[in-house]
């Protein structure tokens, strides 16, 4: 009892606070946990779009990249191929022209020049050496070289030479532009792809671009036939393939495709927003422990007005039963009740009946201390059901008839003996009983049954009523601890809301069942389940 008449003080708080405020608060709360709920998943969903949209940029920026590296090694390689057979070509002409010129006299006037030539790549410069064989200067006609001119003639006829070597070498490097256009296109991918130079190029251009995380590629013609793919290629995931054109100056017939994927691009895009999910986390605790907190609220709140209730009633069951028994002690001071036996007999019988009441009242008080505790200490025994029963009908009986009622028995159970504690199921029928005649109809007389019949290893033992009844929604919860039905204007009916959880809580202690059947305004059934003696 202590333990609920002592609430913290906050009780007191929740009590004086109006259910529409409470929920006010709590909706507002709600509200404002949802919404910065809402605004961080926003924000990880903006984050990893952003991310996706940069790697996405960088890895097209990569393929790009790469396949222009791949571009310029081949072109170099037929650059390479073609001067070689120039060079190749003039000296074949020259030793043809020369013939029979000694080779130490030809080598003497001829001069061998090297030009070199640079293409930048992304893995530095590539070079390649372009020789030619010219006669030495004395070979040259003197009208060139003739000193008889002046400077300017001079310098013009110096830029005259070097337009025609100019015009010389655009016209090799456009033979090379041409053989690589229409030549080169003509042979399969796989003879003009390195494709191990092909990986290297992709990795480099991927760790250029910030982009450090396994990956996968294949090769593929224009009708989408695999022409090569690397040896650890496994196509897991919905993760998506970004493809580059290969060779882009091709005719769109001998086009080819390098296709990569990344199989780890999930874990990568989460990477940059997973710092967010403990915040996430904490949101959601916050807003689970602000519900929970709202539930206690309303169930404390609860709780302060059973309690305010139980204060009300405890004080009105005790007040009847003492301020009688103070009456009667102030007429037993009086001389004049000493001297009439029977007056002081009346009174005497007066208080210890209202003695009898103010125990029961306590005794219904402690049932409470039961309820912290995880098991009621019972002192068991055999009993005659029947006896037992039949003495508490007996004994209600002129309670029964006060009301204008009646109280019928029927105890035919074959086997009635049980193994229980006699005070506490007492009690239990008592407490039934009682029940029943508070819940009566206001109108119309008051009529109890109670049965007693044997099932299979089992003693049932039936209390029925005629009262007001309960409903449906109710019925469920009439065991709860301090739970009372309210019926309109019955609801001045004093209780502590203990009877049926106590009623309950002793049955299932003695490893039995009790159920209820009601009707609304036609009476409720309670119907007791405890084994038997011999099988107990």
């Amino acid at each position: 009892m202590l333990s609920v008449i002592h609430q913290p003080i906050y009780s007191a708080i929740f009590a004086d606070m109006k259910k529409s405020t409470i929920w006010i608060l709590g909706i507002v709360m709600g509200l404002s946990f949802l919404s910065l709920l809402y605004l961080q998943v926003s924000y990880i969903e903006e984050m990893a779009k952003m991310r996706r949209e940069q790697f996405e940029e960088n890895v097209s920026r990569s393929l790009s990249q790469a396949v222009r590296n791949l571009e310029l090694v081949e072109t170099k390689k037929y650059l390479e191929k073609d001067v070689a057979a120039t060079e190749h070509a003039a000296i074949l002409s020259r030793q043809m022209q020369e013939g029979a010129v000694p080779h130490e006299e030809s080598s003497e006037d001829v001069v061998q020049q090297t030009q070199h030539y640079r293409f930048s790549s992304s893995d530095g410069f590539s070079t390649f050496e372009l020789k030619t064989i010219t006669t030495r200067p004395a070979m040259v006609p003197k009208v060139i070289i003739s000193t008889g001119k002046n400077i300017p003639q001079t310098s013009k006829t110096l830029q005259e030479i070097l337009k025609e070597r100019y015009v010389y070498q655009r016209a090799l490097l456009d033979e090379v532009i041409y053989n690589i256009l229409y030549t080169a296109s003509d042979k399969p991918l796989a003879q003009r792809v390195n494709f191990k130079q092909l990986d290297h190029f992709l990795k480099q251009e991927l760790l250029n671009n910030g982009i450090d995380i396994p990956y996968h590629f294949s090769v593929t013609d224009r009708d989408g036939k695999e022409v090569y793919r690397c040896s650890d290629y496994v196509r897991e995931g919905s993760e998506p393939i970004y493809s580059q054109i290969l060779f882009k100056n091709d005719p769109p017939a001998r086009m080819g495709f390098v296709n990569i994927f990344f199989p780890t691009m999930g874990d990568y895009i989460f990477s940059s927003v997973k710092f967010m999910i403990p915040s996430i986390i904490f949101t959601l605790v916050l807003l689970v422990t602000f519900i929970f907190t709202i539930y206690v609220i309303f169930r404390q709140k609860k709780l302060t007005e059973i309690k305010n209730d139980f204060i009300n009633n405890m004080t009105h069951e005790f007040k009847t039963p003492i301020s009688t028994i103070s009456l009667a002690a102030q007429m037993l001071n009086d001389p004049a009740v000493g001297k009439s036996p029977v007056m002081f007999k009346h009174i005497s019988g007066v208080i210890n009946d209202e003695t009898k009441r103010l125990r029961f009242q306590v005794e219904k008080v402690l049932q409470m201390s039961m309820f912290e505790r995880q098991k009621a200490t019972l002192k068991k025994k055999e009993l005659d059901a029947n006896e037992l029963i039949n003495g508490v009908v007996n004994t209600f009986r002129l309670k029964v008839e006060k009301y204008n009622g009646t109280i019928e028995s029927d105890l035919n159970a074959d086997d009635p003996v049980v193994f229980v504690d006699e005070m506490h199921f007492t009690n239990v029928i008592f407490n039934l009983l009682d029940n029943a005649v508070k819940y009566r109809k206001p109108e119309g007389e008051l009529s109890l049954k109670v049965r007693t019949w044997n099932e299979t290893g089992k003693l049932l033992i039936s209390i029925e009523d005629n009262g007001i009844g309960i409903k449906k929604e109710n019925l469920k919860k009439i065991f709860d601890k301090f739970y009372r039905v309210h019926t309109g204007n019955l609801h001045d009916v004093k209780g502590f809301g203990l009877g049926l959880a106590y009623v309950k809580k002793i049955i299932m202690d003695h490893k039995g069942t009790i159920r209820a059947e009601s009707e609304l305004n036609v009476g409720t059934k309670f119907i007791i389940s405890i084994p038997l003696f011999n099988n107990d």
